[in-house]
């Protein structure tokens, strides 16, 4: 199941990322660049932060198959897409708590401080729509609307206090999964977002 969910986050990551192209008017050279990206650029620099080199879709190209059907099928079914926005919605949202998780369990296989897992944690779930954001000249969601990063960090903070009470990892992932996934939904519906600053 646990790698069902990352399949279909990949998935939902690496068409989010195309659709974004596909809106930037790029070529479909750029369209796939911009997709893999969204779906491995935090992966990736979890990876490069705590020296697992070669990153995990050089090792495991599961990822890369994922990410090229997810664009072949951008392309294809690109105008139909838009009716499938909430279905597409939900895949992120699965994706944003199991790629969470996949950050926390790497970083406890390493041996970092809680407080590093989570970090590490959060990059995996949201950077790579923060360089997608960036390449398609935008300002990253996650600094100006959502409260997107914030939910993977309280996600993080009640995976480590459920560990710490000693509470099985048959229950602990889908709890966690379920309060990230749960935040979420609620956060958009009710259009949940931290204040944004100016300089008065």
């Amino acid at each position: 199941m646990f790698d069902l969910l990352d399949i279909l986050g990949t998935m939902a990551f690496a068409i989010s990322g195309a659709l974004t192209a596909i809106n930037k008017k790029m070529d479909p050279f750029g369209v796939f660049v911009i997709a893999f990206v969204t779906a491995v650029g935090g992966g990736t620099l979890r990876d490069v932060l705590i020296g697992h080199t070669p990153v995990g879709w050089m090792r495991n190209l599961d990822s890369v198959y994922v990410i090229i059907t997810g664009f072949v099928v951008t392309l294809i079914f690109r105008k139909k897409l838009d009716k499938l926005r909430v279905s597409l919605f939900l895949f992120d949202t699965i994706g944003l708590g199991v790629f969470t998780l996949i950050g926390l369990e790497q970083g406890i296989a390493s041996g970092l401080h809680p407080v590093i897992c989570i970090a590490l944690g959060t990059m995996t779930a949201c950077f790579g729509g923060v360089i997608r954001d960036i390449l398609c000249n935008e300002i990253p969601v996650i600094f100006r609307k959502e409260i997107y990063a914030t939910i993977c960090i309280i996600g993080g903070c009640v995976f480590f206090l459920l560990r710490k009470l000693n509470v099985s990892e048959d229950v602990l992932y889908p709890v966690v999964s379920a309060v990230i996934i749960a935040i979420r939904l609620m956060a958009v519906n009710y259009k949940w977002s931290l204040p944004a600053l100016d300089r008065k």
